[in-house]
């Protein structure tokens, strides 16, 4: 799918204060410019479609709100995103990443989908092609290409919260609760699960520095179907917590099966399945209470650099066109947008792959997610991002439930809204 879009500096301007100084031109515009292609690549279907929901709905926007022509380097630009579904496959994201870098020769990679880009992150480097990535703990992200902190890469870039945020503010939730400290854990076998599940650097570690013990579930297949064994072990031994990474289709199974067997934690704080209104509406009135890492929300303090919009205003924007809540992934798409254009845009020449990468390196941008900074993280070619706790809570406005945010040690800008509580013993 190609969307063919217009940038133009007008709109950038009207849209983006933070531009304002780097995008004064000449009065007289070069008329004459080469083409920019954009290589976008989401989950728009399979398992993790979920993390894909407004990604069509943010490139359409975007595409009507900077129409006709990006400027940089006193030349206007005509712009081309071409959008690859990834399929929530790793061989699939290879396919269209090779696609994107070999045939259409991007000159940039925009990747909303952390198995994808640790799948192309070596070829994207090897063809040196600047690219950003979202939507994957960092560690996740660098460590299984090999990486460490110091070291980095030479032309991928990645920003996210931390593997051990998550972890750090799981406890911290746990710890408002009145519980036995028993946590039953059972992980997706991906490098995101597996980053999770690692003895020392992962929760099984948070879980025994907290104080709490841990009933290990093990590893799950994508794929699976049964969860039978993880809710047994997890009931024989009294666990009040469960906890643990996986997608809204695997908790949603797992859940099923726990009330079938009668079994009823007081606090489940699930990685990555909790993130969509959608997947807790799923659970009826037992996703009532659901804990969760809280990535973004309408009453974030952020607004865009590229639109002007605040985050209530984005959210609202997504909910009048869509009809559906407002997601988690809503501010991360966007935000991805925002560095990819504020890239072309401060390197002068955006058909400079070097020049674009080394602005990457240096950004320093607030965008609709809060601060993302390149160039003072002691992590290389990383920015890490605020990350806030929550719970779903039944409401009584337009939608059946909200997220509330009820711990907030790593992300002081998002205000507490309430403390966290147990989950309904039924």
């Amino acid at each position: 799918m190609t969307r063919n879009q217009s940038l133009n500096r007008r709109s950038f301007l009207a849209g983006s204060a933070a531009f304002i100084g780097t995008l004064a031109a000449p009065s007289i515009v070069t008329a004459a410019s080469k083409k920019l292609r954009i290589g976008f690549i989401s989950p728009l279907s399979g398992p993790r479609a979920s993390f894909g929901t407004s990604d069509q709905w943010m490139v359409e926007t975007i595409s009507k709100h900077l129409s006709g022509g990006l400027i940089s380097g006193g030349a206007s630009h005509e712009v081309e995103i071409i959008v690859k579904d990834n399929q929530s496959n790793m061989n699939r994201s290879i396919s269209v990443g090779n696609e994107l870098l070999l045939r259409d020769q991007v000159d940039m990679l925009l990747i909303n989908d952390g198995d994808a880009a640790v799948a192309l992150g070596e070829i994207a480097d090897i063809h040196g092609v600047p690219t950003m990535s979202t939507m994957q703990p960092w560690q996740a992200w660098m460590f299984p290409r090999g990486s460490n902190p110091e070291q980095g890469f030479p032309w991928t870039f990645h920003f996210f919260w931390g593997a051990d945020d998550a972890m750090s503010t799981f406890t911290r939730l746990w710890d408002q609760i009145d519980t036995n400290k028993v946590v039953g854990d059972f992980y997706l076998d991906n490098p995101v699960g597996n980053a999770f599940a690692d003895p020392a650097m992962g929760l099984p570690g948070f879980i025994e520095r907290g104080g709490y013990s841990r009933v290990d579930g093990g590893m799950f297949k994508i794929d699976a179907d049964d969860y039978s064994g993880q809710v047994s072990r997890f009931k024989e031994a009294g666990a009040d917590i469960v906890t643990g990474f996986g997608f809204p289709p695997h908790w949603i199974t797992f859940w099923n099966q726990a009330g079938q067997a009668g079994y009823t934690p007081k606090a489940c704080t699930f990685a990555a399945a909790f993130l969509f209104p959608q997947a807790i509406e799923a659970m009826g009135d037992r996703g009532d209470g659901m804990t969760t890492e809280v990535w973004w929300t309408p009453n974030v303090p952020f607004a865009s650099s590229l639109t002007g919009q605040t985050a209530r205003e984005l959210a609202d924007a997504w909910e009048a066109e869509s009809n559906a809540q407002w997601v988690q992934t809503l501010g991360y798409s966007h935000a991805l947008f925002e560095t990819g254009l504020n890239a072309l845009v401060q390197s002068g020449a955006p058909k400079d792959r070097a020049a674009v990468r080394d602005v990457f390196a240096s950004t320093r941008l607030d965008t609709v997610v809060g601060p993302v900074n390149f160039a003072d993280s002691p992590i290389r070619n990383t920015a890490r991002t605020q990350l806030a706790g929550g719970q779903w809570r039944k409401s009584s406005g337009k939608h059946a439930f909200e997220l509330v945010i009820t711990e907030n040690t790593l992300a002081p800008d998002i205000g507490v809204e309430s403390e966290t509580i147990a989950l309904p013993q039924v």
